[in-house]
């Protein structure tokens, strides 16, 4: 009995109380006038893969996740994912829509298979939140041949 208690019902109830804690996370305010942008790909553009994406910032840093450090952040990809469907007092979850660099990438490549795709950029604080409110970029749509 006593080792189901111990490999059974303790990591059940950590993660329990991780997603208590996690619920909980007060979001922050980004300085006044912060943005993010894409740089590259353009709006309209059509790309032979694989896509090499170049991320701008402007009125805060940008630092690898899990640094707290005032008015800094590390850069996210919603890639066809409207903004309106992401959990902006969470943490980000990590998939194939929500990208994450957070060694404090400001340029990747992705591997995308040919087809249309929205990307987004949302820029979170160490944590992997969302400020509030979000620094988030236009909306920007290519075609992958």
């Amino acid at each position: 009995m006593k080792r189901y208690l111990a490999f059974v019902l303790i990591p059940i109830l950590s993660l329990l109380l991780l997603t208590t804690a996690q619920a909980e996370l007060k979001r922050v305010a980004p300085p006044e006038g912060a943005s993010v942008y894409l740089i590259s790909p353009a709006d309209g553009e059509t790309i032979r893969g694989p896509v090499t994406v170049r991320m701008g910032l402007r009125g805060m840093g940008v630092a690898p996740a899990g640094i707290d450090h005032p008015n800094t952040g590390h850069h996210h990809l919603l890639v066809n994912m409207p903004l309106e469907q992401v959990d902006l007092s969470a943490s980000l979850p990590f998939s194939d829509q929500t990208r994450h660099f957070g060694g404090g990438q400001t340029e990747a490549r992705l591997e995308l298979q040919p087809g249309t795709y929205t990307l987004q950029l949302l820029f979170m604080d160490y944590r992997h939140v969302s400020f509030d409110p979000p620094v988030v970029s236009e909306v920007v749509t290519i075609t992958v041949e």
